[in-house]
Order: C-alpha cells, then sequence, then structure tokens
C-alpha cells in the first residue's frame, strides 16, 4: 500500500530470497537473490496456469533449501491485468507479495549495464532489487463488501462508456436523417420522443401519420400527463421542410431501431447496478453517513470506497491522499524554490472522481461553495478555481476519513473552519 524503506532490515536478514517476476500474458519469468543482490539458482519460466504456478513455489523452494533461506518475498512489476490471478495464488499460499511501480522499473534498468534494453530476463533482476532495498508498495487487494464494490465501479463505468458512445450514435444517425427533429424536442430521450422514433422516425414517416394519426398514437404508446397538439402540428411541418437523407430509408429505420433497443438495455442495466451499488453502501460501516453530505450521492460514495478498500487499514487521511496523487510536492534547490503542484502519482480514478465529485458539490452544498469563494478570494495567497477544488478535494477526503474511520456525523460549520479563524486574526 506505501512504501516500506522504513522495513528495510526484513530484506538486510540472512535468510531472506528475494525473487522478483516479470509478469506477462501466458508466461512469466522469475529469477531468485539474496539480501545483497547475488543471484541464486536459474531462473524460471512458467505458464499463467495453475500448474506453472505450482512449478514457479517448487522452484522457490528448492532454492530456499539449497541457500539456507527461510522466508521469501515476491516482487511483480503491476502493468496490466495479468498479475491478479498469480498474487492471488501466491497470497493463498503464504507467500509475501510486493509490487513495484512501473516508473521506477523503467528508470533504475539502466544501472547495471548502462542500456535502454527492456526484457523479459533484465527485468526480473530490476525488480528484485527494487524489492530489496525496500522500494515497493504492499498490493490494496480488496476483500469482501470492497471487492464486490470495486467490481460494481468498474461494470458501471464501462456501462456508462457504451452509453455515451451509444448517444452520440444516435445523435449522429438524427443529423443524418432528420437534423431538424430536436428542434420539435429539446431532448430525444424524453419518453414523447423515443415513442416517436420508434414509431415513425423518418420525416416521411411523419408526413405520412399526419397530426391527428400522431396525437392518436402518443395517446396510446406515451404516459404522459397531456399531449400537446401543437407539437404534434410542428413535428409536421418540420418534417415536411426536412433536408434528411433519403436514401437506404430500409435499414435506416434498422439502425435506429437497434440503436433504441441497445439503449433501452444499457439504460436498465445502468439502473439496476445503481440500485446493487446502493445495497453494497449499507453494508459498509458508516457508509450511509457520507450521503448526508449535499452534492454526495451514491456513486460518489461507492466509487471512493471502492479505490481506497478497508478504512482500517488507514491511520491517517494524508495516505489517501497521497494514493489518490493529490499530495503536493515541490522542485527548490539552494534559493530556488519552484511552483507548488500534485504529484498525480497513485490511483487516477480515484483522484478523477474525486474531481468531478467536487464540481457538483460546490454547486449544491453551501459550506463548500463558501470556502470555494474564500480560497479563491482572500487577500493573502489567494487560489486560483482549479486549485481551490483540489485542496477542497483534499478536505472532502479528511471529512470521508473521519465519517468512516470513527463514526463522526457530518458538521458543515467545521468545514467553515478556514475562514472563521483568518476573522478572528484581523481581529486580534
Amino acid at each position: 500500500m506505501f512504501f516500506h524503506l522504513k522495513s528495510y532490515k526484513y530484506f538486510t536478514l540472512r535468510k531472506t530470497l528475494v525473487v522478483g517476476v516479470d509478469i506477462a500474458k501466458e508466461r512469466h519469468v522469475g529469477r531468485a537473490f539474496d539480501f545483497r543482490g547475488v543471484e541464486l539458482g536459474k531462473r524460471i519460466e512458467f505458464e499463467n496456469r495453475k500448474e506453472g504456478m505450482e512449478k514457479f513455489l517448487d522452484w522457490a523452494n528448492k532454492i530456499m533449501k539449497a541457500n539456507g533461506k527461510e522466508n521469501v518475498i515476491v516482487g511483480i512489476e503491476p502493468t496490466g491485468h495479468y498479475w491478479l490471478c498469480f498474487e492471488q495464488y501466491l497470497r493463498e499460499n503464504g507467500i509475501k507479495v510486493v509490487l513495484v511501480n512501473p516508473f521506477h522499473v523503467k528508470r533504475s534498468k539502466e544501472l547495471d549495464d548502462n542500456t535502454q534494453t527492456k526484457s523479459d530476463i533484465k527485468d526480473p533482476k530490476t525488480i528484485a532489487m527494487l524489492v530489496k532495498d525496500g522500494r515497493y508498495t504492499e498490493p490494496n487487494i480488496p476483500e469482501g463488501i470492497y471487492a464486490e464494490m470495486r467490481v460494481a465501479m468498474n461494470i458501471y463505468e464501462r456501462l456508462q462508456k457504451q452509453m455515451n458512445v451509444l448517444k452520440n450514435q444516435i445523435i449522429n444517425w438524427l443529423d443524418i436523417y432528420f437534423p431538424e427533429f430536436l428542434e420539435v424536442f429539446s431532448d430525444w430521450e424524453g419518453k414523447t420522443a423515443i415513442a416517436t422514433l420508434r414509431e415513425m422516425p423518418l420525416p416521411c414517416d411523419v408526413v405520412e401519420k399526419e397530426v391527428e394519426g400522431i396525437i392518436e398514437y402518443w395517446h396510446d404508446k406515451v404516459d404522459v400527463r397531456a399531449i400537446s397538439r401543437r407539437r404534434a402540428m410542428d413535428l409536421v411541418e418540420t418534417a415536411k421542410r426536412s433536408i434528411g437523407k433519403k436514401e437506404g430509408r430500409k435499414l435506416a429505420r434498422q439502425e435506429i431501431k437497434y440503436l433504441l433497443e441497445e439503449y433501452e438495455l444499457l439504460k436498465k442495466q445502468i439502473e439496476e447496478i445503481e440500485g446493487e451499488m446502493a445495497e453494497l453502501l449499507r453494508e459498509v460501516p458508516n457508509g450511509e453517513q457520507l450521503l448526508r453530505i449535499k452534492g454526495v450521492g451514491v456513486k460518489t460514495a461507492v466509487g471512493f470506497i471502492s479505490e481506497v478498500g478497508d478504512i482500517r487499514k488507514y491511520e491517517d487521511a494524508r495516505q489517501i491522499q497521497k494514493l489518490a496523487g493529490l499530495n503536493i510536492i515541490e522542485n527548490s534547490s539552494g534559493k530556488y524554490k519552484g511552483q507548488t503542484c500534485i504529484s498525480k502519482r497513485g490511483r487516477g480514478r480515484l483522484r478523477s472522481s474525486l474531481f468531478k465529485a467536487m464540481i457538483t458539490i460546490v454547486a449544491k452544498n453551501e459550506e463548500f461553495k463558501q470556502l470555494h469563494r474564500y480560497y479563491t478570494t482572500r487577500q493573502n495567497n489567494p487560489l486560483k478555481k482549479k486549485q481551490s477544488l483540489i485542496a477542497l478535494c483534499c478536505k472532502l477526503i479528511r471529512i470521508f476519513f473521519a465519517i468512516l474511520k470513527k463514526g463522526i456525523k457530518y458538521d458543515g460549520n467545521k468545514m467553515l473552519s478556514d475562514i472563521k479563524r483568518e476573522a478572528l486574526a484581523r481581529t486580534a
């Protein structure tokens, strides 16, 4: 989870075997070293299957016995998703697994041979040397309810991406075959608009149906309180002057039919997964307390917990801030002092979800809105709007941490303490 340079002594024990493994889709490569960096035994290539993993364990045990080692630690580079099954297998067999940053591997691969080469044989040694020096992180693998949340968020984001693509395809279809459609309907996702596209998607279909036929169809198929005759008349008049493409009408009708069917399916799936996310949030201790913050919804709360995992693993909110890549960094040398910025190292999805959520929270939550206004207009060190949102994201992390970890209820007045402190300082 975090760097463990302080636990360097663990690796300097003579009884510890350090193994670096280069992960691939089909075949992994492993090399073993002692605490001095001396290679022990021959390298191993094994398949990403149970038989291959059993072969790896047998290989590691033989090297341990031959060299009098009692402990083994396996370091891997978490590129892609191919390492997940291997990590799970080792964890179930009592083997400690740690992760090294791919960026660190890329930067340190030239230390031995002064070349930029990268290979399946070279990488395991680079990984093992980083582990030996304590430059590693422990994997934050969610378990139980937190694993379910992680999967739920993956499904939700995938469905949302598909929905965005589908909406663009429908708009593209309208631009080609009925570009004036949105002059009558402000939103094609409305009940009446979708019903119209199902029955009479093309301008010629609308003209053929006529005003009375359209009104009768809307009465039968659309569940709304009132049917607008004026809208039906406008639709017919708009269809008569439409410049939409006239060729390929038969398959154009079929295309919009398929698109609308896919839209309804995706919409139903998104509603189902949102319901699952709400149920999962109820099972997390103090999880529903996050919803008491105005502007924070189920997606924001579940997105945060799914990325962070069990809050009991953290001792301080700053650990989560660093996990999200929101920790402040600065380059300085001598009299030169560089501009501060966030590190952007860590879980990008957590950082992105917090920033997007903060835009909504600032718009809806009065306390956050006041604090945002204060940060951007204060006399001493006023922040730019984006900087203020980042600062508020860090404050939101601290609030979430206090609620989930300690069960403290959200208090909007405490949010404004920064403003009050400056007011007191001015009067002093």
